[in-house]
């Protein structure tokens, strides 16, 4: 089985704007920008050996003011800019209470079953509590980056900036992660 890195797209992998105290998830190609901090703590965790998954959620969908066309194009430089495996996107409404929507830990078990990843030996990065929470849920490791949007809940691990981050994940893993990928 295979280590699994998710990341929370806004805020993480691409900057996003605050409004009122709330980040403000871009609703256009125009105004999506990849987080240019990133590109390098994420090529070092790819070449690690790491599968690599970007998780949202995007209300906008349903609720009818984010076009899928856009989203699609977001995604798609994202995944040209970084070296993601995958993004996985739950598309509901906080009312709708599906199981993806985090805090709820849909979107990492349906990843953990499409890529054959070990959730106990996979981590959740993210700068908000509904992720550390889903990590908690699904029995991840939770890597939160110091946000006003982490919460006062369950955090594995509160650090600074990405390459922090990435630093924490490879001496957490790193000794396991060359057993687990021998044939």
């Amino acid at each position: 089985m295979k280590s699994g890195i998710f990341f929370e797209r806004d805020g993480i992998l691409n900057l996003t704007k605050v409004e009122r105290g709330h980040q403000v998830a871009p609703l256009s190609f125009d105004q999506f920008q990849v987080n240019p901090a990133a590109t390098e703590p994420l090529q070092k965790l790819k070449a690690a050996g790491y599968v690599l998954l970007a998780t949202t959620n995007q209300p906008g969908l349903s609720r009818g003011y984010l076009p899928r066309r856009e989203l699609d194009r977001m995604h798609a430089l994202l995944k040209q800019r970084l070296p993601l495996d995958d993004i996985l996107v739950c598309p509901h409404d906080e009312t709708d209470h599906c199981p993806c929507r985090r805090p709820q830990a849909g979107l990492l078990m349906e990843a953990a079953f499409k890529w054959h990843l070990d959730l106990e030996r996979s981590c959740v990065i993210s700068d908000k509590w509904q992720d550390a929470q889903a990590a908690h849920v699904a029995g991840c490791t939770s890597l939160m980056m110091k946000s006003p949007w982490i919460g006062k809940g369950h955090h594995d691990f509160v650090l600074s900036n990405l390459s922090e981050l990435a630093q924490k994940i490879d001496q957490l893993f790193s000794s396991n992660l060359l057993l687990m990928h021998r044939p």
